[in-house]
């Protein structure tokens, strides 16, 4: 790696642990919003509550979380009572997770909560900044994905 290169993944990293730190994504007992519940079960609920029930392999998916990590995920939610397992048509080997109302009511809340945090975010970036901020973060989520960083040719923000 070039000294070059060196430099600027570490300043990247450094860039990420302030960001990390400063929006709270380190607490592991709450999320970013504040609300006293762990980020992965605020993602979990998320998922749930959007797309409807879901097998415990295609929840780990869209997570990225091991099978073992998913399955302690889904007790932690079935023991809040958020969540609960279900066979549906007639396929005994899937087990599907969908909510139960209290779970639908805590998805909610963290919903307002998660739109109040980013607006409170956006509102201290500039106006004129914004685009850029987004693009950029549309970046860093791909390459943290594997894929190379999509040619911006229009100049517009992809994603």
């Amino acid at each position: 790696m070039l000294d070059d290169d060196l430099d600027q993944a570490l300043a990247l990293q450094g860039r990420i642990t302030a960001f990390v730190r400063a929006f709270g994504l380190h607490q592991p007992d709450r999320t970013p919003c504040g609300t006293p519940v762990p980020a992965s079960e605020a993602h979990a609920v998320g998922e749930l509550d959007r797309d409807g029930p879901l097998t415990q392999t295609a929840l780990g998916e869209r997570l990225r979380l091991e099978k073992s990590t998913v399955s302690r995920l889904v007790s932690q939610l079935t023991s809040r009572g958020w969540v609960r397992r279900a066979n549906r048509g007639g396929d005994g080997r899937l087990v599907w997770l969908e909510l139960t109302p209290d779970g639908r009511r805590a998805a909610g809340e963290l919903a307002v909560a998660r739109a109040a945090r980013f607006a409170d975010l956006l509102r201290n970036i500039p106006a004129d900044r914004r685009p850029a901020v987004i693009d950029a973060l549309t970046t860093l989520v791909d390459a943290a994905a594997g894929q190379p960083a999509a040619a911006n040719v229009n100049g517009g923000t992809h994603g």
